[in-house]
This record gives structure tokens, C-alpha cells and sequence, in this order.
């Protein structure tokens, strides 16, 4: 035993957990396009099969398979164009911003980077990491570096910075949602109680924001801080264990951001009251947070509702993601 198993167990435990926090991302941008009413062309096949990315085209088709039959996603061609060619509409936004309508480019490397840590890990949970290796078929006993980390620390470094950026998306749609001047539908906060006397989901905005900023300091890698230790027999080291924890910290530090944002926007689709206009899908996830967390209007400890919430996202997912 050393420290590449124990850095390996961790790790396998991150990427089942980064997985299912990509799949929630998912389901909150999909809420957040219904809510702002977006175009379907943002994460259509035509313009996303352009790019050779299978990242990016597998976010684009869950998120096509998240939004069917939704009654608020909006067509392009019907909003701008007719028989007679383009036809301008002042009062509505021709793009949204990059936090709604980029993200099959943002979370598809986000999901080749998850992805690929997971075929790094297995392959290390299944390998000989001993030393010496000994093959009992010919009685020779083979010195090396087999027990060294650097697969599982790289791979937990790159796994660690995808879901910061997971964690910097989910900010910046929280932010939009908060943000009356840039979603001009909702009011501050998404506050549903009296303006200067309720403060909506202006408080846990705070949480958001400086754990998001917490992932940002704790992206820094690892993998590049190896101290030699030993008599320096041990001079170049994989500090694998160091990312491995590290990384579970930024990924529950996620969960928790993930947690507040869906928080408001259920608050957001109350408020602008269109949870019968909603994908099916969406629809059905809408009901089971609700489940969990009602509809609140006057101010109180929302501590308890996050945790809530997180314990649900981290343990469930809709079928089919």
C-alpha cells in the first residue's frame, strides 16, 4: 500500500461525484433558457456539429433532449425571419449572454476532461502500482516507479480546474438571475417579498459568490509542487493525494453553489409563473425540488433549504443524463 492507492480511492469517488455535478448543470442552464425564453439554435444540431468536439455536441444533445416540448423555448426563424427575409424586433435580445447560450462550448470540455479522469482512474484502480513487481512465472523481481502518482495527480489537477469553471458558470447565471438591469424580467434577487424590506436571495448570493472565488484560489495544481523528500531518493513526486483531497473540496464547494442557484430559479419560475410551460423534463425536476424547498416570500435562514438541495443533487439525477 501507498499513498497512489489512497489518492486513487478519493479520486474515483470525485469523478462519480463530477459527473453527476455536470448533469445538474445541465438542468440548470436548461432552466435558465426557458426562463429567459432563449433560442433553440444556441444548442441546435446545425450549429453545433460545426465544431469537432464530441464534448461539445454530446452537452448540445442532452440539452436538446432536455428542452422537447417546452413551451417557452423560442425558434429563431419564427422571432426574426419571414417570407419576405429578416424583420427587426427591438424589445428582443438577438443573443443572450455567454453564461446561457455557450453552454455546449463551456461544459463539453468540461465533460471530456470529467470523462477522461474517469478512464485514468479505473485504469490506475486496476493496475500494479507495487514496488518491486514480482512475476512469479520466470522468479524475477523487477524494481521501478509503478507506485508513482503522476497519472492520478495530473488528472485530479484537470479535474479540479473543469469544475471550477462548472463552479464560475453557475456564478455567472445566478448573477444574471439576481441582476434586474441584465435579465429585465425578474425583480432584484428574485426577491417575491416587498422590495427594501425582503432581501429574496441577495444574502446567499454571498455564498456563491466567495465559494466560487474559493474554487478560483484552490485551482491552482498540484501536480507542479513537488518537494523532494528522503535524502532526495524521492526527488520528483506526484503531491497525487494533496489534488485528490483538493479536488473533493472543490467539487463539494460546487455542489453547494449548484444548490443555491437552483434554488433561484425555482424562485424564478414561480415568480414569472410559467412551471405549465415547462420541457417535460424540466418540468418534472422543477416538482421534486419544490418537494424539497418551497416557495418562500419573507426572509429566513436558508441554510438548511442549501443542504437540503445539495443532498438531493448529490444523490439523484434525472434518468437518461
Amino acid at each position: 500500500m501507498n499513498g497512489t492507492s489512497v489518492m486513487t480511492g478519493i479520486s474515483l469517488i470525485n469523478a462519480i461525484k463530477a459527473r453527476r455535478l455536470l448533469n445538474w448543470s445541465m438542468i440548470a442552464s436548461a432552466f435558465i433558457n426557458e426562463i429567459v425564453q432563449s433560442f433553440d439554435d444556441y444548442y441546435s444540431e446545425e450549429l453545433n456539429s460545426v465544431k469537432q468536439h464530441k464534448g461539445q455536441q454530446y452537452i448540445s444533445e442532452k440539452m436538446r433532449w432536455l428542452e422537447q416540448g417546452s413551451k417557452l423555448i423560442k425558434k429563431r426563424e419564427s422571432e426574426f425571419y419571414n417570407g419576405n427575409g429578416f424583420h427587426s424586433k427591438i424589445s428582443t435580445r438577438v443573443q443572450e449572454y455567454y453564461s446561457i447560450r455557450c453552454v455546449p462550448q463551456i461544459l463539453g470540455p468540461i465533460f471530456e476532461t470529467i470523462e477522461n479522469a474517469c478512464e485514468v482512474f479505473i485504469n490506475e484502480a486496476n493496475s500494479v502500482h507495487d514496488n518491486p513487481v514480482i512475476n512469479y512465472k520466470t522468479g524475477n523481481v523487477y524494481h521501478g516507479g509503478n507506485f508513482h502518482g503522476d497519472y492520478v495527480s495530473f488528472e485530479s489537477d484537470k479535474l479540479k480546474i473543469a469544475i471550477t469553471k462548472l463552479s464560475m458558470i453557475v456564478e455567472r447565471q445566478l448573477n444574471f438571475l439576481m441582476n434586474d438591469k441584465l435579465n429585465k424580467i425578474l425583480p432584484p434577487f428574485v426577491n417575491l417579498g416587498t422590495l427594501g424590506l425582503n432581501l429574496g436571495m441577495q444574502g446567499v448570493q454571498f455564498t456563491a459568490t466567495s465559494t466560487t472565488a474559493e474554487n478560483q484560489t484552490l485551482s491552482f495544481p498540484m501536480y507542479v509542487h513537488s518537494i523532494p523528500n528522503n535524502n532526495d531518493n524521492q526527488d520528483v513526486v506526484s503531491m497525487g493525494t494533496n489534488s485528490a483531497l483538493i479536488t473533493k473540496r472543490v467539487i463539494n464547494n460546487a455542489f453547494q453553489v449548484m444548490s443555491i442557484e437552483l434554488i433561484a430559479l425555482l424562485q424564478a419560475i414561480d415568480y414569472l409563473n410559467i412551471s405549465d410551460k415547462l420541457a417535460d423534463k424540466t418540468k418534472a425536476v422543477y416538482d421534486d425540488l419544490r418537494q424539497i424547498v418551497p416557495k418562500f416570500v419573507e426572509d429566513s435562514p436558508k441554510y438548511k433549504d442549501i443542504e437540503k438541495i445539495l443532498n438531493f443533487i448529490q444523490s439523484n439525477c434525472v434518468k437518461g443524463m
